[in-house]
């Protein structure tokens, strides 16, 4: 599976790198998500609930950083376990270019695979799935990063 696109993100490289290191801002952002803990400087440990198809399962993941060029971009490799459900490794290419001083582009590429029941279920379904959970990402991260409105 691969997913690619990009973002308009209404803040700052600054911020933006900021609260893609934030594992409050990911726990929030992340549909299903029930922990996210820094675990090393580059890295992340993740306790997501998903359903997919008739697939439902809590997937214990790793997230490590490598090809760090703070704050323009990184490489996210993760590695998740679902138990029956089967197991999501993959990476992503995350990159950052300011648009003003107020905006950031955020370009994504990423690349995973799956196993056990998961992969019985179909390509389409999850090419599916990955893009809703994708999308909802990107709306909770739009939103966070989003400036107050003055009351």
């Amino acid at each position: 599976m691969e997913l690619q696109g990009e973002r308009l993100i209404p803040a700052s490289v600054d911020a933006t790198w900021a609260a893609l290191n934030d594992p409050a801002v990911l726990k929030a952002c992340i549909a299903g998500c029930e922990s996210v803990e820094r675990t090393g400087d580059d890295a992340f440990s993740a306790v997501v609930a998903l359903k997919v198809g008739p697939v439902s399962a809590r997937f214990k993941g790793d997230l490590q950083m490598t090809n760090i060029q703070a704050p323009n971009g990184y490489t996210i490799n993760f590695n998740g376990q679902g138990g029956v459900a089967g197991f999501g490794k993959g990476s992503a290419d995350v990159a950052l270019t300011a648009q003003g001083e107020a905006q950031t582009l955020l370009k994504y590429n990423a690349r995973a695979t799956v196993g056990g029941k998961m992969a019985q279920i179909g390509s389409r379904l999850i090419d599916a799935t990955a893009a809703k959970i994708t999308e909802d990402f990107f709306k909770a991260f739009e939103a966070h990063l989003q400036p107050a409105a003055p009351e």
